[in-house]
């Protein structure tokens, strides 16, 4: 998932276009990119889509970004998109384990009136200062939580903060990627605004891939070409990678715990690292 391209759910003749993009997955949006007057026409028209689809046939990951629990459309919302082409719903504005649990448990209640058997993830957006705090809890909190997502717009303009510092930037993603590393799961790096600043945009992608984010939102499909490309293991990585599993698997066989490849010490983290990025080249064609 290096890219993942939003789309405002009150667009519904955007929705083909998206399904045709190179982007790895879709974040269908019911919160900021819907004006209140139009949130309901926008859950029959992205509800409608989802239906339509053959879980089969959808060769990307289709995520909804509903509204926050305390916004009033949280239910509505629900109820309109859980279906079995979905497989992530993205939760804005989460402040706390407990939030967490109360939208698995409403996930968990419709799936079940539905007869879904297999368990829709959730995505949790971490873009409020008490969020940041308490994120390690966030992604603790149940096993429907697959990742957590930088919310930097949020997180910072209300506080005043400088969306273009670097060292700001660099601070919440170290943060949240520590948060979601003790749950096991994945980071992703949030929305760059400035469409026109595609030098901008890469170099906030490599700063979260450098971190080990999975990828970075899209707003816009000039974007997805910036985020394939970054997060996509480079032909140095893999050939590495290769080497380093074949030293692995030899070493195993011989009962040597350390070992040297490319005149790198390597032991169970760097072995373990180096499978991860071969079964990512070949997910992608690249081995």
């Amino acid at each position: 998932m290096r890219s993942k391209l939003f789309v405002p759910c009150s667009r519904p003749e955007l929705f083909p276009k998206a399904l045709a993009s190179a982007a790895d997955s879709l974040s269908f949006d019911l919160e900021d990119a819907v004006q209140e007057s139009r949130k309901q026409e926008a859950r029959e028209a992205i509800g409608a889509f989802l239906r339509g689809l053959a879980p089969a046939d959808v060769t990307k990951t289709l995520i909804v970004r509903v509204n926050a629990l305390d916004s009033g459309h949280f239910d509505a919302d629900l109820d309109a998109i859980v279906c079995p082409a979905l497989h992530i719903v993205n939760l804005p504005k989460p402040e706390s384990a407990d939030d967490i649990l109360a939208a698995a448990d409403a996930l968990q209640r419709f799936e079940t009136e539905r007869g879904i058997t297999t368990p829709i993830g959730l995505l949790a957006n971490i873009e409020t200062p008490t969020a940041l705090t308490h994120a390690s809890a966030i992604a603790n909190a149940s096993p429907r939580v697959v990742g957590l997502q930088v919310g930097l717009g949020d997180l910072f303009e209300d506080l005043g903060i400088d969306r273009t510092d670097t060292l700001a930037v660099h601070h919440v993603q170290f943060a949240l990627r520590m948060a979601a590393g003790t749950a096991g799961i994945w980071a992703y790096d949030g929305a760059y605004a400035a469409i026109a600043n595609p030098d901008g945009y890469r170099a906030e992608a490599e700063a979260a891939r450098r971190l080990g984010f999975l990828g970075k939102t899209c707003i816009h499909p000039s974007q997805i070409a910036i985020a394939n490309e970054v997060f996509r293991p480079s032909d140095k990585e893999i050939a590495h990678a290769l080497r380093v599993v074949a030293a692995a698997d030899q070493a195993e066989k011989d009962g040597v715990g350390a070992y040297t490849v490319d005149g790198q010490m390597i032991d169970p983290p760097f072995s373990r690292r180096a499978r991860q990025i071969v079964k990512a080249a070949k997910e992608l064609g690249l081995a």
